[in-house]
């Protein structure tokens, strides 16, 4: 620990001690962070960066226009390769969100060592750690939500409207960022309404507070506006609520037995210590140690609508969408601690929790060996090249995942000048990135129907494969329904012949 005078340590001084969180933090996500290109979303989005495209092609509301605007500063920032760069930002996203819970619970408190179990918590849970080591929109949104209720939190205590500007300013940009922020933005509105009400708030501080909103929320209101005057305005709120396709999994009110039992494994896995029985003592004593009862309360509710958002949620990423609720947590994880040590005042407490704390670490190691000896089931539905589905989906550091750019060179390298590779959504965007960023197999046209982007070629149909195929070497990545086009798979026309890493289309004679 850094001394700063006779008797004093670096964490006495609250900004020194967030300075100290973030660059721990900072270390452990950096060191952790993919060296390039990705597979799924993440491979998207560094394709979208590259393209300087902030809107995408899956709809408004999985533009996520902030998060592409940073990354397209990063893009002219000459720092290692530029996949990692896009990368990057999610480190940095996610150390900053870490110190930000530090910073909360350290304020709010008074003390250090909650707020160091708290941000621990944080930093070690598996899907915000995941998220931190690839490109992903989440730990930007993370950052942006912790900082939210740091300002909601200095408000509460001060009752300085600047920190309520500052908290419309955050959550515009978090609005920006990912929808998630507009069920933050309903309770929040809720306080200023009661807060304009009782006339606590003038109006005046009310319109400032709007306006600061509508300027952080400018990127995603200018796709909104641009989509109005071309599409229509139905058709644009329909698209910046749900997306292209996403309307019924939003919407959805069914819970299955599976989707349960999946949910309930994916809240165990992000805190595998039994740290986790200090959120319970944290929730039991929130309104006794909260600074107001309208903060418990926001807190609360934020707690409840993002859980119940993201259990019912149906899609198979669900796993992902629970990360505001993990923002949560580690904050009812902090104050159980604070609760539990004030009453009982042992040391041992203390060690204990410090060392459960760390407990994440060996279980990440430990759980994706025994869950492949096992065959324990997963959420991926096939094999790809150079990815252990097992290490790839439960270990969340990426540092050595150098596997979607080896797929990408293998294959484009062992196909001929004219060859055609019909790519899956996972894939693509490494083929593409590997084409365009580094060269490689310039030629080969790769066509998807992913994410609506303009193919080198026209996408084949049932009727003109044969053609094609009489005229180009065609390959699949994947014979598997639902990442191969169902006609080559009904019947008993084609075959599929391994090469390299992906599969070349025959026709049985």
């Amino acid at each position: 620990m850094v001394k700063t005078g006779s008797n004093l340590t670096i964490f006495d001084n609250p900004k020194a001690a967030y300075f100290a969180v973030l660059a721990c933090a900072l270390t452990l996500y950096i060191a952790s962070c993919a060296p390039g290109t990705l597979w799924q979303d993440s491979g998207m989005y560094q394709y979208r960066i590259w393209h300087n495209d902030i809107e995408g092609k899956l709809g408004l509301a999985l533009a996520h226009p902030l998060y592409h605007i940073i990354g397209i500063a990063a893009k002219y920032i000459p720092l290692g390769e530029f996949a990692y760069r896009v990368n990057l930002i999610s480190a940095i996203a996610g150390a900053i969100a870490v110190a930000n819970l530090f910073l909360l619970l350290r304020l709010w408190l008074g003390k250090n060592p909650p707020a160091l179990i708290g941000a621990l918590t944080l930093a070690l849970s598996w899907t915000t750690w995941q998220f931190a080591s690839i490109a992903e929109v989440y730990t930007l949104h993370s950052a942006l939500f912790i900082a939210e209720l740091v300002m909601l939190f200095q408000y509460v205590k001060t009752k300085r409207i600047g920190y309520l500007y500052l908290l419309g300013l955050l959550n515009g940009l978090a609005l920006s960022n990912h929808m998630w922020a507009a069920i933050a933005f309903a309770c929040y509105a809720v306080f200023l309404a009661v807060l304009l009400v009782k006339k606590q708030i003038g109006t005046k501080n009310f319109g400032i507070i709007v306006l600061l909103w509508v300027i952080g929320a400018a990127p995603y209101e200018y796709l909104i506006i641009t989509s109005a005057i071309q599409r229509g305005i139905v058709s644009t709120l329909a698209s910046a609520a749900f997306g292209n396709a996403w309307d019924s999994a939003v919407l959805n009110t069914s819970l299955s037995a599976r989707i349960v039992k999946e949910n309930l494994i994916f809240i165990a896995y992000n805190y595998p210590t039994p740290n986790i029985f200090l959120f319970f003592a944290g929730l039991w004593g929130l309104y006794r140690l909260a600074p107001a009862r309208s903060f418990a309360h926001i807190l609360l509710a934020l707690l409840i609508l993002f859980f119940v958002f993201a259990f019912r949620y149906d899609v198979p990423d669900r796993y992902a969408f629970f990360m505001p609720f993990y923002c949560l947590v580690p904050i009812f994880i902090g104050l159980g601690y604070h609760n539990l040590v004030r009453r009982k005042k042992s040391r041992l407490i203390r060690y204990l929790a410090a060392f459960f704390t760390l407990l994440p670490v060996p279980a990440y190691i430990i759980t994706p060996i025994m869950a492949e000896k096992m065959q324990f089931k997963i959420p991926t539905k096939r094999t790809i090249p150079y990815r252990n589905d097992y290490i790839w989906f439960l270990r969340p550091w990426n540092g050595s995942n150098a596997g979607p750019e080896q797929f990408a060179t293998e294959a484009l390298s062992g196909v001929e000048d004219n060859a055609i590779i019909l790519a899956d959504g996972t894939t693509v965007y490494a083929l593409w990135y590997v084409q365009q960023a580094k060269g490689i197999k310039t030629g080969v046209r790769v066509l998807s129907k992913h994410g609506s982007y303009e193919n080198p070629a026209a996408f084949p149909t049932k009727e003109t494969i044969g053609e094609m195929i009489a005229k180009n070497p065609i390959y699949v990545v994947s014979p598997v329904a639902g990442y191969c086009p169902d006609y080559l798979l009904e019947g008993e026309r084609y075959d599929f012949v391994k090469t390299g890493p992906i599969y070349r289309v025959v026709e049985k004679e």
